[in-house]
């Protein structure tokens, strides 16, 4: 049997939102009865709604859902983990990839459950140097590890499409708690998130 991916929405939102756009369309000076945009705006609430869907999820929720005690208190690191989100100013998309290590304390996480809080920090309106603290504190306050790091390199299409229109621009942030202000242990992070180990 094939895959089957539903999506459910809510209905008074996306009716709401769906008369929202279509005025915005027709404000715009387009024909909303034209036969392309006859189905936009709800098309366009329905992946607004996706795009932040992460207000209704709790992130530490999905780490405590998958913590076991584990005798391991080493590096442990998850990268390239791609994202999408809005930013808040213009609601454009920017998107790139995050790198999250953690050094455990008597507890290790699944490691699926790091891209997933990911996703739900980044599935709302957002800048980047709050998503990356969102994804840093999570981990740390849930987790309690040793130490945590979370760097992100995005592209910002409000830098990229308008304004300044710099389409090669790449914008890093990086948060550290722990034993990751440690210097030595930071530059082994930053190593090893650089390189091609395969």
């Amino acid at each position: 049997m094939p895959y089957k991916k539903f999506e459910e929405y809510n209905v008074k939102v996306t009716d709401d939102v769906k008369n929202r756009y279509k005025n915005i369309i027709e404000d715009l000076g387009e024909d909303t009865q034209r036969e392309g945009l006859l189905k936009t705006p709800e098309r366009a609430a329905k992946a607004m709604q996706y795009l932040t869907q992460g207000y209704d999820q709790d992130a530490a929720e999905i780490l405590k859902g998958a913590m076991f005690e584990e005798d391991y208190n080493d590096m442990v690191i998850v990268k390239d983990i791609e994202f999408y989100s809005l930013c808040e100013h213009h609601i454009l998309p920017f998107f790139g990839k995050a790198h999250i290590a953690y050094i455990p304390n008597g507890h290790i996480v699944g490691l699926s459950k790091l891209p997933r809080i990911v996703d739900v920090f980044s599935r709302r309106l957002q800048v980047q140097e709050r998503l990356t603290h969102q994804i840093l504190d999570c981990i740390n306050d849930t987790l309690q590890p040793e130490g945590v790091a979370v760097v992100i390199e995005a592209s910002h299409m409000c830098m990229q499409m308008r304004g300044v229109q710099k389409q090669n621009s790449v914008t890093t942030t990086s948060g550290f708690r722990g034993a990751f202000q440690n210097i030595e242990t930071r530059t082994e992070f930053l190593n090893l998130i650089s390189s091609k180990l395969s």
